[in-house]
């Protein structure tokens, strides 16, 4: 059964524009799927990248004409500029290790209700509160947020270790056990290709 490390950050728009097409692209390939959250800052500053408020103008202003136009193009009613991004991303990451630990409810439904918050409803993914109602709507137990935080924040710390060692740069990235790598979400389709199945 193939395996795929689906490495990403709850406060990227290109992790929601992925939504849970990753999960169900897993499922027709009949390959496990593990979700990593990675600190964004940490893995930009170890790679090279920049966080965007440090890059050029040009990249920023090419960014929302491609966000404009994803979002569109999977019919997502995204705000551009939402109020709370950016935000602190390891509060709804700790609960999505905690979660994907605890077992019991829907993981992709957690992962897209956090970036839905953020990028849709313009919802801070850094409060207790938001973090809570992802939880519970994707059938996790809300107290995980409190719970979880601990073994949390030290599964965030390796998996930002992990996630150099796999050479991923960005988010969403996906890395099957074969070492084939996929960065983006515009890179699904090869994904699926890859696996032998339909997007």
């Amino acid at each position: 059964m193939p395996h795929i490390d689906y490495y990403l950050t709850p406060l990227s728009p290109w992790v929601h524009m992925a939504g849970d097409r990753p999960a169900r692209i897993a499922a027709a390939a009949g390959a496990s799927l593990r979700y990593l959250p990675v600190d964004p800052g940490a893995l930009f500053q170890r790679t090279g990248g920049l966080p965007l408020a440090q890059r050029h103008e040009s990249r920023q202003a090419y960014r929302m004409q491609e966000l404009r136009r994803w979002s569109q193009a999977h019919g997502l009613p995204m705000v551009l500029k939402p109020r709370h991004f950016p935000t602190n991303p390891a509060p709804a990451s700790y609960a999505l290790i905690a979660a994907q630990d605890s077992g019991g409810g829907d993981l992709a439904a957690l992962l897209t209700g956090l970036t839905r918050a953020c990028w849709e409803e313009e919802r801070d993914i850094a409060e207790d509160a938001v973090i809570r109602a992802c939880l519970s709507a994707a059938g996790f137990d809300p107290g995980l947020v409190n719970s979880g935080m601990l073994t949390g924040a030290e599964t965030y710390a390796r998996n930002l270790e992990a996630a150099m060692a796999a050479g991923v740069f960005g988010f969403p990235f996906f890395v099957v056990d074969d070492g084939e790598c996929f960065w983006g979400q515009d890179r699904l389709d090869q994904l699926a290709a890859h696996l032998g199945v339909d997007a």
